[in-house]
């Protein structure tokens, strides 16, 4: 009787184990042992979900670089994920959800801008809420140090665009540029229409802009704007053979024609996007339009940028 009784206790146990084994919820609570995942109380329960819920809604694909048909070169956009362990470890000692507290891990792309055969860059990712202003100079001294003195106090930095010849007739300005914190890069030696040069002369304006610029800022430059925004296939891909990424526009103040302020001001917000490249130069109205420009780019939850920063991976996030 008692072997009876021993045999029918082990049946019993080992269906038990068997049951608890197969539980869903049993698997649920192994998985989750292996992924080191947190421990919750009962009471904090609801902030783990809340957690995952945002987790859900701020997930973001990484964008590749591509090559568009229309606007050519456009630069890849991190992905984006929340960090659920990390964020409910930031919370959990205040017992309530933050979203301020949230922890993200970015997520490059496969595809980098470096990847990509030579082609001009017109724009910057569209969904990254960014612009830079491109502020060629061949001319203009006298309205420089104003904008400068209006980017300082809203500290914000530009992309100039140097033609070589002005760098090596006015080295204190572009040094100027640089201590600012401004970006440097190359916008030929003599300001020529490059798409009618042979490949020799678009090398020596390329190299000769570069070595008065560095000679006089120590500043390597990384991009090259062409004169008038003329250019051919073959420029591009000596400006890449040297390491330099051509660069467009998206927007045109078109100020070199003198416009008033408002004109500028008008022209430009009714075009600017996300990735716009807003081109400029040193004139009188520009200088006049610049702050209210920044302001009205701001009040749009746009930054503005270098090029350098505007064509980087970093998703810029909104909480």
């Amino acid at each position: 009787m008692k072997n009876r009784k021993s045999l029918i206790g082990i049946i019993v146990i080992a269906i038990l184990t068997v049951v608890l084994i197969q539980n869903p919820l049993s698997n649920q609570y192994l998985a989750k042992l292996k992924q080191g995942t947190v421990y919750i109380y009962a009471d904090q329960s609801d902030l783990y979900n809340q957690i995952e819920l945002a987790a859900k809604q701020y997930a973001k694909q990484p964008q590749d670089a591509k090559v568009d048909k229309i606007w050519k070169a456009i630069p890849g956009y991190n992905g984006l994920k929340v960090d659920v362990k990390a964020s409910y470890n930031n919370m959990k000692k205040d017992h309530k959800y933050d979203k301020n507290k949230l922890i993200f891990t970015q997520i490059p792309p496969k595809v980098h801008l470096k990847d990509l055969p030579a082609s001009p860059i017109y724009k910057g990712n569209p969904e990254k809420p960014m612009v830079s202003f491109l502020i060629n100079v061949a001319w203009g001294n006298e309205y420089l140090p104003k904008m400068l003195e209006t980017l300082k106090k809203h500290n914000i930095h530009a992309t100039f665009f140097l033609e070589g010849r002005w760098t090596q007739q006015n080295p204190e300005l572009a040094k100027m540029i640089v201590e600012d914190g401004n970006e440097i890069g190359n916008h030929s030696f003599s300001h020529p229409d490059m798409k009618i040069l042979t490949a020799d002369r678009i090398r020596q304006e390329l190299i000769k802009t570069n070595q008065v610029i560095e000679a006089t800022t120590g500043k390597k430059v990384k991009w090259f704007a062409p004169p008038s925004g003329s250019y051919r296939d073959e420029v591009v891909d000596i400006a890449d053979s040297m390491d330099m990424g051509t660069i467009m526009w998206s927007v045109d103040t078109v100020d070199w024609q003198k416009p008033s302020p408002n004109i500028i001001i008008n022209r430009v917000m009714t075009k600017v996007h996300p990735g716009a490249l807003i081109l400029m130069h040193p004139t009188d109205s520009t200088a006049k339009a610049l702050e209210h420009l920044i302001l009205e780019i701001k009040k749009k939850e746009y930054r503005i940028g270098t090029v350098t920063k505007l064509m980087d991976e970093e998703r810029i996030i909104k909480k």
